[in-house]
């Protein structure tokens, strides 16, 4: 993917996580994009309270990757990137 085109890609991502980071942020949590692949998957990671809630599970699948692929219709997924 041509530098350009993926800056772009990341600043339409970045704004549809705009839309969620409030509701995270009430809880003292965050995320933040990691990378976008040439395969159109955009790896997530966690901050604060998020990245040790039992539910980060379901806030990814059911509101971020929901969101973002509804906006930027190119994303094929969204995944958590897990501490190594």
């Amino acid at each position: 993917m041509e530098l350009m085109a993926k800056f772009e890609l990341i600043k339409r991502v970045d704004n549809a996580l705009d839309e969620i980071r409030p509701h995270l942020e009430i809880d003292g949590g965050g995320v933040k994009i990691v990378d976008i692949t040439d395969a159109m998957v955009v790896k997530i990671k966690w901050l604060g309270n998020c990245s040790t809630c039992t539910m980060s599970d379901f806030t990814l699948n059911g509101g971020i990757k929901q969101s973002v692929i509804q906006k930027v219709p190119e994303i094929k997924d969204v995944i958590e990137m897990k501490d190594q």
